[in-house]
């Protein structure tokens, strides 16, 4: 009787610890996944070139003005104004 209760111990701590390091492995998976997904995202992002310098650069870095890419605000200022100007120079007779 004493052997199958020490058994039966064994049995259940063997079984926890199975449970504990499958659990260990499989957070350790999603972590790695996770990961690869974000090293993807920020080295595979579409691409886009600036208007006023034809600089390329990533998506997510860019302004958007009236379907079109900047890379700084200082560019997007200067190409909206050359657009009035230009807009200006076209209107007057």
């Amino acid at each position: 009787m004493n052997l199958l209760i020490i058994r039966l111990i064994i049995f259940a701590v063997l079984f926890y610890a199975g449970l504990k390091l499958f659990s260990m492995y499989r957070q350790w998976q999603q972590e790695r996944l996770t990961q690869q997904q974000q090293d993807q995202q920020h080295h595979g992002g579409h691409m886009v070139r600036c208007r006023w310098c034809d600089v390329h650069l990533p998506e997510e870095e860019a302004l958007r003005e009236a379907e079109q890419w900047f890379c700084s605000s200082a560019h997007r200022d200067r190409f909206l104004q050359e657009q009035r100007s230009q807009r200006d120079n076209d209107t007057d007779p």
